[in-house]
């Protein structure tokens, strides 16, 4: 019972601090789709070819909510899929407050958060730009499809500006309270089904215990890197906190934290498939995602660099 409860727990704390985020997201969103123009969709998407660069700086910040932001931007077209694996690459997650808490060196912290961003930098460019090569003279419209979403949601926002347009005696008042609404409606969904989902996680992350990977990592180094590289890629923040202690602990070889740490982007990919309709994409997206992992981790240890 105990175990049901601290779960629980956990997962409201998590959801609620991704709350802000989604809502910040889904507010600009509609007030894009609501009041943008052309030009302004053009400075966007001119700006997103800077994303890989942009996304794993901010990544870097000890919070899942940015791979979450992330995802949702995706969905809508307002990123790059090399903009959202930068993101997700470079998130560090709980890792930086692990590591002050246990009295790290400074440089030891800022050395793993550098290969992060690195990744994040070089894998999100390298597969834009091999998106544009396999797919020069088919990008699409160059719009957002933020629309999209809300017909999937069936938040009616859509329906619902329609009617009030010639109606409104407040025009200014009631736009802000259609986008306001709507980015309310979008926040709360999601929400309850990272909730729902995180809690299922956190329960599952409880009963498996951290002796499994502990005792991979021990007898099957290269096995470990495959193993952590995959329990990254759990959407629940624990998945980070448990291959962070782990490695402090020296029962993690710095290949396979690397792997674990690369993959784990909090509740991104839990987003992008709940906001994504395009299931073969979002497959594809979370196999790039651990293949570098997997790849980085692989590389250092065979190279022998311990960190």
């Amino acid at each position: 019972m105990d175990l049901f409860v601290d779960t629980l727990l956990d997962s409201l704390l998590d959801t609620l601090q991704l709350i802000p985020f989604l809502f910040v997201t889904y507010f600009a969103m509609e007030w894009l789709e609501h009041a943008a123009g052309s030009k302004t969709e053009q400075a966007v998407s001119n700006a997103g070819k800077a994303g890989p660069l942009i996304g794993s700086l901010l990544g870097a910040i000890p919070q899942c909510g940015f791979s979450a932001m992330a995802a949702t931007l995706y969905s809508a077209r307002m990123v790059t899929v090399g903009t959202l694996v930068a993101v997700i690459l470079s998130t560090s997650d709980e890792m930086l407050p692990i590591f002050v808490a246990a009295q790290q060196p400074p440089a030891r912290l800022l050395s793993i958060m550098g290969i992060k961003i690195a990744c994040g930098i070089i894998f999100g460019f390298a597969i834009d730009g091999i998106i544009r090569l396999i797919c020069r003279g088919k990008e699409g419209d160059g719009c957002f499809h933020i629309h999209e979403l809300c017909e999937r949601e069936h938040c009616e926002c859509d329906e619902e500006s329609s009617a009030q347009e010639g109606t409104d005696d407040h025009p200014a008042h009631n736009k802000w309270w259609r986008i306001t609404r709507s980015a309310l409606i979008h926040t709360v969904r999601i929400s309850l089904f990272v909730l729902v989902i995180t809690f299922a996680f956190g329960l599952l992350i409880a009963a498996i215990g951290s002796d499994t990977v502990t005792s991979m990592a021990a007898y099957h180094p290269v096995r470990a890197v495959f193993a952590t590289a995959l329990i990254g890629l759990i959407p629940n923040c624990g998945a980070s906190v448990a291959i962070t202690e782990l490695f402090l602990e020296g029962l993690l070889p710095t290949g396979s934290m690397l792997a674990g740490l690369l993959t784990a982007g909090g509740v991104g990919l839990l987003v992008l498939f709940r906001t994504n309709e395009h299931a073969k994409e979002n497959l594809a997206i979370v196999l790039a995602i651990y293949l570098i992992g997997v790849l980085v981790g692989l590389a250092f240890s065979a190279a022998g660099i311990t960190l």
